[in-house]
């Protein structure tokens, strides 16, 4: 059946991975380019810097910091979550000599150096002692004021107000004001942004949706002649269209650099800009890099001290030629994992396609209409800060939401330095009520963290934490965990805590799933005392008194199918889901916890299964989509080929002869039309896979019902929808498991009495 491992084979690091593995590399590297390139330009005009600002940090981020980074799969480049405080940066700063953007160029470049400094002092995890509420309140903030500054481009309009709350107000109030021509792209834009991702086609899905935004709308500018300025009447009023609504890149690119000016160095609004900038900057590039290596394959993990110095270079050679920052992109990244690059030279090569895309395509880019990357930023925003994320942080705790809260509102009448500083203080200062502790020994004891580190005989480690254990105590934390091998068993006594924080209860759990890829697991106890505004597992925990859980309706109906059929149901979060990396699906989509576990095996067959509701991740980090899904896993007593079975999509069929020539391939079966129509079916080894589908199998699944199914060789994986499972679903899904088990196990007998 061919080594059903490979897949899993770490590439070589260096000179010697880039021969290795180029063709994939580069090939992985012109999807990233193809999502690179529009973002790049939105993000800069977005950020009140001319266009190309946002190609040079494209460019720099992959030629430039490829070579000094301690990343491997992470996409490097300018981000939209910096828009925000190159904005306020440049407002600050500007002094009406029309000299703004090269003071904010001279205080990104100072932010560069700081960042290299703090990554040469090992300095990358002040990022860390941030509480997470804060960060994600901030990145809302961003959100809406990019969401506040662009609707306005968007509908062919100029913000008049003093900032962005009063921005939002005024533009209800303005609505008769908007150009439906403009408004038109960006209403295009929006809708292709929403239901490209959602349709099942590979033929739309070989441009990125951005990408497709960015066609179509100059196919509206040359509809609507924008290249000559003129009216258009419509509605009984006449509309200005003309190529100011245009980008504006220069035919002579070498014009297009901007130089810094140190000149303001001296002043304190600089000085803020600069700690803004690098403190943004630090805690996007570090969290990006923990999101894209939980999406990495091969389960590697980034230095980001390391980290830290390469975007530090790249932000002083960036700015230092009219460049915006450069940070981790997990949008770009994730395109970068799903097709398949395997080192970190597809930043590289992206960094060059970029090069060779400005000087090819630099007319088509002139083209296009601000309102394209208007609507490509609005969507960007809106999902920042859209209210799935204030129901993911409420769910964690009506406390969180709080911090939240805060922190945006600070943010939003202030600046986003202030908005940390402001989030981060009232933070501290409810859990020093919620800990009735005096406000001095509650940082005292949080930053000591009296946490004790014991080893056993048989080789696994007792770590003992005491006191308060919230965002001051991580870097103790992190201290300590540093003297224990990876692979070892762990347990984590939290009994004598009298607070712990939702920073670092996530940080317990980082390390739950590290050492859990490793060999090791780790076990945390003592939070049974503990009580919190919300069942999550994550949430804000004070020593009150024993709380005793109660069961939801769904959870009783599970437990009455378990005690009927003799299973065991376990209703408790479990984080330990390492195994499920496993299989492909997971490999880019991190799963955040398991709960509601169902435990059996089929008597006659040996083979142990599970059900369990899952959690994971799919997107970028801080817009990440949630998903909430039953999936079933099969330990199986043979080995099998490799596979991933699903619904076949609508156009797929007629885009396979397309995708040929890039190595992809659906397994058809000719004298099986049926099975064939109905299933999408890939494998590495097609030979296995096809002697593995015989005659019976097939007929199997021609008459069963759709599920996802996937084979990594020992187990199987296998899920319906993305969505939990009724109880009713749940026992269909045991016996259609059932049936598959007798036909694998009818084919495996034939096998071995034939010899094959």
């Amino acid at each position: 059946m061919g080594d059903q491992s490979l897949h899993h084979v770490t590439p070589e690091k260096g000179w010697k991975g880039l021969v290795q593995n180029w063709k994939s590399d580069f090939l992985a590297a012109i999807s990233v380019s193809f999502v690179a390139l529009p973002l790049g330009l939105g993000v800069a005009v977005a950020s009140g810097v001319p266009p190309i600002s946002g190609l040079i940090s494209a460019i720099i981020g992959g030629v430039v910091v490829t070579l000094f980074r301690g990343s491997h799969l992470a996409i490097n480049g300018p981000a939209a979550g910096l828009i925000a405080v190159i904005l306020s940066a440049i407002v600050t700063l500007d002094d009406g000599t029309g000299q703004a953007i090269n003071y904010m160029l001279a205080a990104t470049v100072i932010a560069g150096f700081i960042q290299v400094i703090l990554g040469f002092l090992k300095l990358g995890y002040i990022a860390e002692t941030i509480p997470s509420s804060v960060i994600q309140g901030v990145m809302v903030a961003i959100g809406i004021i990019i969401f506040t500054s662009q609707i306005y481009v968007a509908f062919g309009m100029t913000a008049t107000g003093a900032n962005t709350v009063e921005n939002l107000f005024q533009l209800f109030g303005r609505l008769s004001e908007i150009n439906p021509i403009i408004a038109l792209i960006s209403i295009i834009g929006i809708i292709l942004l929403v239901v490209i991702p959602r349709i099942n086609s590979r033929l739309l899905h070989f441009f990125p949706a951005t990408l497709w935004v960015l066609l179509i709308s100059i196919v509206v500018v040359y509809s609507f002649n924008f290249f000559d300025e003129h009216s258009i009447h419509i509605f009984d009023s006449d509309y200005i269209v003309g190529p100011q609504y245009l980008i504006g890149i220069p035919d002579d690119l070498s014009k297009a650099l901007l130089f810094p000016n140190f000149s303001k160095i001296n002043t304190f609004p600089f000085w803020v800009a600069v700690i803004s900038i690098t403190l943004i900057a630090t805690i996007q590039t570090l969290a990006m890099a923990k999101a894209v290596d939980k999406l990495d394959p091969y389960r590697r993990k980034s230095n980001l001290n390391k980290d830290l110095i390469g975007m530090g270079i790249g932000t002083i050679v960036s700015s230092a030629i009219g460049g915006l920052p450069v940070i981790t992109v997990v949008v770009r990244s994730t395109v970068n994992i799903t097709n398949n690059a395997k080192t970190k030279w597809s930043n590289f090569y992206h960094g060059l396609l970029i090069i060779l895309f400005l000087f090819l395509l630099a007319p088509a880019i002139q083209k296009v209409p601000l309102a394209a990357l208007a609507a490509i930023l609005v969507y960007i925003g809106f999902r920042l800060a859209s209210p799935g994320v204030f129901k993911k942080i409420y769910d964690s705790g009506i406390e969180q939401l709080l911090f939240m809260i805060v922190t945006i509102i600070i943010t939003l009448y202030t600046d986003l330095l202030m908005g940390i500083i402001g989030g981060t203080l009232f933070t501290l200062m409810v859990q020093i009520l919620l800990a009735r502790l005096p406000a001095r020994k509650f940082i005292m004891v949080a930053l000591r963290n009296d946490a004790q580190l014991a080893s056993r005989k048989d080789g696994s480690f007792d770590i003992k934490v005491r006191g308060v254990a919230n965002f001051l105590s991580i870097p103790k934390f992190n201290k300590l965990i540093a003297n224990i091998p990876t692979g070892k068993n762990v347990h984590i006594d939290l009994s004598e805590t009298r607070l712990v924080g939702l920073s670092y209860i996530e940080r317990l759990y980082e390390y739950v799933n590290a050492q859990g890829e490793t060999g090791g697991e780790v076990e945390l106890s003592g939070l049974e005392n503990h009580v919190s505004s919300s069942t999550h597992n994550k949430a804000l925990k004070i020593h009150l008194s024993p709380s005793s859980p109660k069961l939801s309706p769904r959870q009783d109906h599970l437990r009455d199918l378990a005690s009927k059929l003799n299973f065991t149901f376990d209703p408790q979060a479990n984080w330990n889901t390492s195994y499920l990396k496993n299989f492909r699906f997971f490999e880019i989509r991190p799963i955040e916890r398991k709960s509601n576990v169902l435990r059996g095996s089929f008597s006659d067959q040996k083979v142990q299964w599970e059900v369990a509701d899952v959690i994971f991740n799919e997107g970028a980090a801080f817009t990440a989509e949630v998903f909430h899904t039953t999936v079933m896993t099969l330990r199986l007593s043979d080995t099998i080929p490799m596979f991933v079975m699903e619904k076949e999509g609508l156009f797929d069929k007629i885009f396979d002869r397309v995708m040929a020539f890039t190595g992809y391939k659906d397994i058809d079966f000719d004298m099986y039309t049926g099975f064939s129509s109905k299933f999408l079916l890939m494998g590495e080894d097609e030979e296995a896979v096809r002697a593995f589908f015989n005659q019976q199998l097939i007929r199997f699944f021609e008459d069963s019902p759709i599920y996802h199914i996937e084979s990594n060789g020992e187990a199987l994986l296998i899920f319906n929808k993305l969505k939990l499972a009724r109880t009713d679903e749940v026992q269909k899904m045991l016996e259609f498991s059932e049936k598959l088990l007798k036909r694998i196990e009818s084919r495996t007998l034939i096998e071995k009495a034939t010899g094959k």
